[in-house]
């Protein structure tokens, strides 16, 4: 058929991440009873963000496919770009209770700013200041997570 031709390729592969990550999720939800609307069980939710994942899946195929989408080929992956956010969030991991959510964000954001290609370090400083004091705001003070703030130096 002449309208079932990829267009954009990079819509498509986008689509089509949708629809696997949403597979995966909905088939390891299952394992989970349901429940009801009314008395959601804890499979409830994660199938229901599942069909949701695959529903954005599907329209971002079919637009993909659509004779009117614009031609975009698939670029090259940037290894290099995920290797530093990669590592980012390994670091963050590992460092989160030696050097608190602080520290922590800090070395992630600073980390991971390496991989644009825009890359400065006022523009890093100033993304770290407001995360910071963002995830501070919400995760600490408004949701109230017992998160190490600081570093703990007694240990």
């Amino acid at each position: 058929m002449k309208g079932l031709t990829i267009r954009n390729h990079r819509a498509f592969a986008s689509g089509t991440l949708f629809l696997a990550f949403a597979i995966f999720f909905f088939v390891a939800a299952l394992g989970y009873p349901a429940g009801t609307a009314a008395r959601m069980g804890p499979g409830y939710f994660p199938r229901l963000l599942a069909i949701v994942l695959a529903a954005i899946g599907l329209v971002v195929i079919l637009s993909a496919m659509k004779p009117a989408a614009e031609r975009q080929l698939l670029r090259k992956w940037d290894f290099k770009g995920l290797a530093w956010v990669t590592g980012s969030v390994v670091l963050f991991a590992a460092l989160l209770f030696p050097l608190g959510l602080v520290g922590a964000l800090f070395v992630l954001i600073m980390v991971s700013s390496r991989a644009s290609s825009e890359f400065t370090w006022t523009g890093a400083l100033a993304n770290a200041a407001v995360l910071i004091a963002l995830c501070l705001a919400v995760f600490v003070y408004g949701l109230g997570l017992q998160l190490p703030v600081w570093p703990s130096l007694l240990t």
